[in-house]
């Protein structure tokens, strides 16, 4: 019955009574009935018949009350529950690379595609950690600030994609964004996953000196190196059109670099071959970075049992004054 529970359930077996008087009823209520011949004209005979039905109707009147009396009996409570949620979260920035060798196709349907549907499957993990996105190529820049609306957050995921930038692997420059971004943060923990297929060549701040500033102020960074071992389908140039033309060429991480990074900030490096390398990587990070959470439960009860002795109460005073009037069995 939803959120409605009875204080006392086992008095709910005495309704069994209910069906029973009705059964001794049907079986032998009419031995307790006088039987009268009299002289009916037909005028008089709607006006006997409409009484019958309604006196027979009376005795439903109290099995109804009956009925209810016995529920109340029963003490029916609305019961509210509540749930006070404290919980000592993350701040997680996500690095994401969107430069052209993203579109490489050794992942379905692509790098970048399969990387940020990974990412919103791992933000759907931390529901109470805050998690904000930069985007990097040849520069970088803050998607989306620190936030608790994964729904926002993954829109915003969604709307990556190559070009959006300046061509080139800005490692440095992502990573110092998303530093920035985490530098006032309150957070007891405040960590950075930072994904990229290529090796650093672009951008103003050498990725040394950005994890050099993370480790000075406590933020620790997982980095993930995505691609596949040998040959990669991969945009190699563009046509009169503007459109990628793809071949195949070596696949190039600079995995020592990424060590480095997450060696030097507490973190750890990865290495994601397919699809199901990276999702794996998001689970280990997940159960690595764990909230704290903490869970206070509430509960409430509010008395129901009033309207249906009220009722019940009207049901038989109903039954009462037609007894007293239009249904009286004798004259006075």
């Amino acid at each position: 019955m939803g959120n409605i529970h009875f204080a006392y359930p086992y008095l709910l077996l005495l309704l069994v009574l209910v069906p029973l008087l009705w059964w001794w009823r049907r079986q032998g209520g009419e031995r307790w009935h006088v039987k009268m011949r009299v002289a009916e004209w037909p005028e008089h005979a709607a006006l006997a018949s409409w009484r019958g039905r309604l006196r027979d109707l009376l005795f439903y009147f109290r099995l109804l009350a009956l009925s209810l009396l016995l529920l109340a009996l029963a003490r029916p409570q609305y019961v509210q529950k509540k749930e006070k949620v404290k919980a000592d979260g993350v701040d997680i920035m996500l690095v994401m690379d969107i430069s052209s060798s993203m579109l490489s196709r050794d992942f379905k349907p692509d790098r970048l595609e399969a990387s940020k549907l990974m990412a919103q499957r791992f933000a759907d993990q931390r529901p109470y950690d805050r998690i904000g996105l930069v985007a990097f190529a040849g520069e970088a820049f803050t998607k989306s600030p620190l936030t608790t609306d994964k729904e926002v957050l993954k829109k915003f995921l969604g709307e990556l994609s190559v070009g959006q930038l300046e061509d080139g692997t800005a490692i440095g420059m992502g990573l110092a964004t998303a530093v920035n971004r985490l530098k006032d943060s309150k957070a007891k923990s405040k960590i950075i996953i930072l994904l990229t297929d290529g090796v650093n060549n672009a951008g103003y701040i050498q990725p040394e000196t950005a994890a050099e500033l993370a480790q000075s102020l406590g933020i620790k960074v997982y980095t993930i190196g995505v691609g596949s071992t040998g040959m990669a389908l991969t945009p190699v140039s563009r046509d009169l059109r503007g459109e990628y033309i793809f071949d195949y060429a070596a696949v190039e991480i600079d995995e020592q670099l990424l060590r480095h990074i997450s060696k030097l900030t507490g973190g750890q490096y990865f290495r994601a071959t397919d699809e199901e390398a990276l999702k794996r990587i998001y689970d280990e990070i997940n159960r690595m970075e764990k909230t704290k959470i903490e869970v206070f439960s509430f509960t409430r009860r509010k008395e129901a049992f009033h309207p249906l002795v009220f009722l019940a109460i009207c049901l038989l005073s109903l039954d009462f004054l037609l007894r007293q009037t239009i249904l009286r069995s004798l004259p006075t």
